[in-house]
């Protein structure tokens, strides 16, 4: 409703009114009378002030502070007397440049050299000294570690203890061992160091899988070399992939992580080890507030077995897949995020002899619900091997349940040949409301882009711009599917793409020697 100043009778006093209420010293403004007109007399009220705090609140409040202060102190003393610094040094050999001992004048040299006072400049012991006689040492790394096992067993970063120098950790109580082995998992970033010393306390082992979001934890190590350092935070973020490892499954607080704390653990208020610190974000090299540490389910598993075997075994499926977004969920008939689409099945591997197909999503494994590449890919190299395990799919928009049995990761799986270079065949064809060039994929072009066994069509041009562009199908990929129709010529290809909803656009399967994904193309 629109008011004039004249409906709100304001005139002088009520402007002042208004300027007090914006100024915040007039609590309410309020109008009426026994007329019924509500916009008749100004009510002025006291400013707000804060309410009074009870001397019975301010305690509770004070002990539910000191609680939490008491939890922290309880979990630290827990926790520190199984945190160790560990130092990484590589030995410099004797003949490798170590240039003179500090302090030497003249660069070294005899300034009175074929001079009269040649002699008098070495008597007084002026001479430039001599290389050292014994090797010198750098350090390659430092961080932190945490004991799981009292028989010596240690657990830390693999980017700490890499390499081949002489590691040495430094327990809580300030004595010195050396290493007696160390194994180390790249692919985690988690490593273990077994040492040879008596009285060792072993950290408790958590469960990271019921780590909450908003959970309170400690951050224990040696963030710049000062040791028994403790710092608070909440678990921030969890499945967080960083580009950092081959295996990602990080959990994310906000209790500060420094260089340093690298390879320490992280606990939960109960003093259990829940994760492994491994990584922070940061603009200038310290904490900003974002850190990242290996759930410790995961790192228990990798240690266990660097500790037994001094290797990691991992089982697999054999397949390519792909996280599925709205457009694509849309065309495999299931809701975003729900699953993980198979882009390609190996052959000769497990998941070819359960059935899996090219375009199923996989939603399910062992009754755990799949949400991303990441946490499927995770699962299953923890798998059992031998032992069968139930898979749900969706293919064509039906549920179907699958058994697979996880078969040990080969070495030489995953590599593939370089991308290579020919001539397209010379059987093309323009599509031109996709902007693609395709030809016919024969044998020498197939073995020259490094997919032998591939079928298809090759992509031999994209125009710029175009919907093929801009759904980022580039020159040398493969398509194998479209529309979930297998494509082995170029009149296949055409006919799929003349077929399709132009609203709903092509759902194209393209493979390079990287692997296979689904591209969907709206003309």
């Amino acid at each position: 409703m629109k008011r004039t100043w004249e409906k709100h009778r304001t005139g002088f006093w009520g402007a002042m009114t208004l300027s007090l209420v914006a100024a915040g010293l007039i609590g309410a403004y309020a109008f009426g009378d026994a007329a019924g007109d509500r916009w008749s007399q100004p009510v002025v009220l006291t400013a707000k002030t804060a309410p009074e705090i009870s001397p019975a609140e301010a305690r509770r409040a004070v002990s539910s502070a000191k609680d939490l202060s008491t939890a922290f102190r309880v979990a630290s003393e827990a926790v520190l007397p199984s945190v160790v610094a560990i130092e990484n040094v590589a030995a410099v050999s004797p003949g490798e440049d170590l240039g003179m001992a500090p302090g030497s004048p003249f660069g070294g040299q005899n300034p009175f050299k074929g001079t009269p006072f040649e002699d008098y400049f070495n008597e007084r012991n002026f001479a430039p000294r001599q290389p050292l006689a014994r090797p010198r040492s750098r350090p390659k790394g430092m961080g932190s570690g945490v004991i799981i096992d009292s028989s010596g067993i240690i657990l830390t970063n693999n980017h700490v203890v890499a390499g081949d120098g002489e590691v040495t950790v430094r327990l809580h109580d300030g004595r010195e061992f050396k290493a007696t082995s160390v194994a180390t998992d790249p692919k985690t970033d988690i490593a273990v160091v077994k040492i040879d010393a008596p009285d060792l306390v072993a950290a408790k082992i958590g469960d990271s899988d019921t780590v909450a979001i908003g959970d309170w934890v400690l951050a224990l190590g040696q963030p710049f070399g000062l040791e028994s350092t403790v710092t608070a935070g909440i678990i921030s973020a969890k499945h967080r992939g960083i580009g950092i490892t081959a295996r990602e499954n990080f959990l994310q607080t906000d209790a500060a992580i420094n260089p340093g704390n690298s390879g320490g653990p992280l606990v939960n208020l109960d003093g259990e080890l829940v994760g492994i610190n491994t990584a922070i974000s940061s603009r200038g090299g310290g904490n900003d507030g974002v850190g990242f540490a290996v759930p410790i389910n995961l790192a228990h598993w990798v240690g266990n077995q660097l500790a037994e075997e001094g290797k990691v075994q991992r089982a697999y499926l054999g397949v390519g897949i792909q996280p599925i977004d709205a457009k694509l969920a849309a065309q495999l008939n299931v809701k975003p995020r729900q699953g993980v689409a198979v882009t390609e099945v190996y052959p000769e591997t497990p998941a070819a002899k359960a059935g899996l197909q090219s375009g199923d999503v996989i939603v399910g494994y062992a009754g755990i619900p799949v949400t991303s590449p990441q946490e499927l890919q995770l699962v299953v190299e923890r798998s059992e091997i031998g032992r069968p395990h139930p898979l749900q799919v969706v293919r064509d928009g039906k549920a179907k349940r699958l058994q697979f049995v996880p078969e040990a990761l080969p070495v030489e799986f995953g590599r593939t040949a370089r991308l290579g270079t020919n001539e397209p065949s010379r059987e093309s064809r323009r599509l031109e409301n996709l902007g693609l060039e395709v030809s016919r994929l024969d044998e020498a072009v197939a073995e020259q882009l490094g997919m032998a066994d591939a079928e298809g069509v090759v992509i031999t041009a994209v125009k710029p711009g175009s919907p093929a562009d801009r759904a980022g199908l580039a020159t040398g990929m493969v398509v194998t599917q479209a529309n979930r129709r297998q494509v082995s010529s170029v009149d296949e290809l055409t006919d799929a793409v003349e077929d399709a909803d132009p609203e709903q656009g092509v759902l194209l399967l393209v493979r390079t020697n990287a692997g296979s994904r689904f591209v969907i193309v709206r003309p």
